[in-house]
């Protein structure tokens, strides 16, 4: 099943460090404690591929059960899309164009500087809209085609990283990341694995319902209805 769990547009710097704009998440897998949490790495996830992605560039990096697909124009824009992996690469990529398309129009560059007076609301609908990627697919009828070619392909988060860098380091300094978030998880990979086991647990325990239905005899008398489990 595929699933978008963050779109986020950021204003690149040479710097290094990125600024937020405009971000919109769908976390509803995730627990309602873990939220917060995801949140934020969502976001540092976001602005470390975007930071790190060239002008012009296009790139998606792996890493665990997540994909991010990062599109970096010339007007010193990224917009960064994370999605699990079955997310197909070429409407991802026809989405990051339309959404920094649409940024541009909508949202003046002297408000840029000023992430507080934003508003660009069509984020959250594209975020529901696009969860089937054939919508995404269809933006592709009316812009130029997309040679993947040139799309580079990473394996882990640290192929981005520059000579030296250490992820760990990366989260400490973060300040997308809250104290809380930094205390209650000591690496970025914790984290990953916190929430994949959570999504496993769902699954599990859907599964062990389902297990326990199969196993569950209905009868009928005349007076009640029995549900009784099979005994062997």
């Amino acid at each position: 099943m595929v699933k978008i769990f963050s779109m986020s547009i950021i204003q690149t710097a040479s710097s290094g460090s990125g600024t937020l704009l405009a971000t919109a998440n769908d976390l509803s897998s995730f627990s309602f404690y873990q939220r917060g949490s995801v949140g934020e790495f969502m976001t540092f996830f976001s602005n470390t591929v975007a930071s790190r992605t060239g002008p012009g560039q296009r790139q998606s990096i792996q890493e665990n059960n997540y994909t991010a697909h990062v599109y970096h124009d010339t007007e010193k824009l990224a917009a960064v899309v994370i999605t699990d992996q079955e997310y197909p690469v070429r409407p991802a990529f026809s989405l990051l164009s339309k959404l920094l398309q649409d940024f541009a129009a909508k949202v003046p560059k002297a408000l840029w500087d000023d992430p507080a007076k934003i508003s660009f609301p069509e984020l959250q609908s594209y975020l529901s809209r696009y969860q089937d990627p054939r919508q995404a697919d269809a933006i592709m009828k009316v812009q130029a085609e997309l040679d993947e070619t040139k799309i580079v392909l990473h394996k882990t988060i640290e192929s981005v990283l520059e000579r030296g860098e250490r992820l760990d380091t990366l989260v400490d300094r973060s300040n997308h990341l809250s104290a809380q978030s930094k205390v209650s998880s000591t690496s970025f990979r914790s984290v990953q694995r916190l929430t994949t086991s959570s999504m496993f647990y769902k699954s599990a325990k859907r599964a062990s319902l389902s297990g326990l239905c199969r196993v569950c005899v209905l009868t009928k008398s005349p007076a009640k209805l029995v549900l009784r489990r099979d005994v062997r």
